[in-house]
């Protein structure tokens, strides 16, 4: 007979239960927006395997770029917050009345921002002001143009100063290089990509414009003038005019009381992907025929190789894991930098650009692509030739 009186089995009902259905989307969206990152964790847990976790990887990690990356970022999302960057942006473009000059404004206003707030901050802040010029004057149809032009400003212009990409920060605080070295070393290719960006500006038509902005900002002055105070601070921390150290202690307390939302802001997968990136590097460089292999190609041609090595790695992951095996800091920087142009992942910035734009025309990826891939790999292969023959 049955017995229906038996009592439940404990542990059915927590069988049963569902996955939240949030979960999985949630988890989905996280892979996409932060792809990169979710890879530099892979490969961190697969050379873990390879070599085993012990005392020497607390030696991998460099504090100092992160922490000054950290404050960068911190200070940058205030300043986004009270719209400040837009607010300068807007001056300058008003100034501007045809097609023409507005979206040069507007790339050389991110190729200018690269240099002082890093080239994915400087997409993230004026992306979605060139976004706004081009549909409140219906020239829409030069949006891909505009985006890829700006993604290339943001990531050649960065170049001239050691905080204007990730990869320079490395590489400047990793080997120790004096500040008026490291600029004369990418003076040069910086001013090649000036070059060439202005003459590929001139492609777009000198068409009339009317710019309308909608609502005036009004900068709140106190509040602005003590986030550009901890901005200079962190470019003096950047500069190893004081410790890094009490840059960590002094932005966050001051952002925390001023305005918790920007340290919320904070690009933490990047600098996730920096300390998963450092543990690949390191393991990498404790594995013989791995350091063998690298130090026979670097000895070959370092820029060459850092540049391909960027297309499909990205500049950052390759900076740290090259720095390992080459002492040739100029030729890597150069490959790291110029590498930044070409494939989609070149550049983390690049992935910013796609998103940008791929959410505001889902349906032109394509055509996009096929732009960007021409334009980058021109930008590559041109500067590749300048910095072979003139630099090195």
């Amino acid at each position: 007979m049955t017995n229906h009186h038996l009592p439940a089995n404990p542990h059915s009902r927590r069988s049963r239960t569902p996955v939240h259905p949030h979960i999985p989307a949630a988890i989905a969206s996280f892979v996409k927006n932060n792809t990169v990152f979710c890879i530099a964790v892979l490969a961190a847990v697969i050379t873990g395997i390879l070599v085993p976790p012990d005392a020497e990887y607390l030696s991998y990690f460099d504090f100092k770029t992160l922490t000054c990356l950290f404050c960068v970022l911190a200070v940058v999302c205030a300043l986004r917050n009270i719209r400040f960057f837009t607010c300068l942006a807007r001056g300058i473009v008003k100034r501007f009345s045809n097609l023409r000059s507005a979206a040069t404004a507007l790339i050389i206003i991110t190729f200018v921002g690269s240099m002082l707030i890093a080239n994915d901050m400087a997409l993230l802040t004026f992306l979605p002001l060139g976004y706004l010029v081009l549909t409140e004057t219906h020239k829409e149809k030069h949006m891909a143009f505009v985006f890829i032009m700006q993604n290339i400003a943001a990531n050649l212009g960065g170049m001239l100063t050691p905080f204007g990409n990730p990869q320079n920060l490395y590489l400047y605080s990793y080997f120790d290089i004096p500040t008026g070295e490291f600029t004369a070393i990418m003076a040069p290719p910086f001013c090649a990509a000036v070059a060439l960006i202005l003459i590929c500006c001139l492609a777009l038509p000198r068409e009339t414009l009317t710019l309308s902005y909608g609502d005036e900002i009004v900068l709140p002055k106190k509040r602005t003038a003590g986030y550009l105070v901890l901005f200079a601070l962190s470019i003096v921390i950047v500069f190893r005019v004081i410790p890094y150290w009490l840059g960590l202690i002094v932005i966050p307390l001051c952002l925390f009381f001023a305005d918790r939302d920007a340290l919320k802001k904070v690009d933490y997968p990047l600098l996730g992907t920096f300390c998963a990136f450092f543990i690949f590097s390191g393991n990498m460089a404790r594995i013989p025929a791995v350091r063998a292999l690298f130090s026979a190609l670097l000895e070959q041609n370092t820029m060459l190789f850092s540049a391909l090595s960027c297309q499909v790695i990205s500049n950052v992951p390759t900076a740290i894991l090259l720095s390992q095996f080459t002492d040739n800091y100029r030729a890597l920087l150069y490959g790291v930098n110029i590498g930044g142009a070409g494939t989609l992942i070149a550049s983390l910035a690049s992935l910013i650009t796609f998103r940008e734009y791929a959410k505001h025309n889902p349906g032109k990826t394509k055509s996009y692509l096929l732009l960007f891939s021409a334009l980058n790999f021109g930008f590559l292969a041109v500067l590749m030739v300048f910095c072979q023959v003139v630099c090195l």
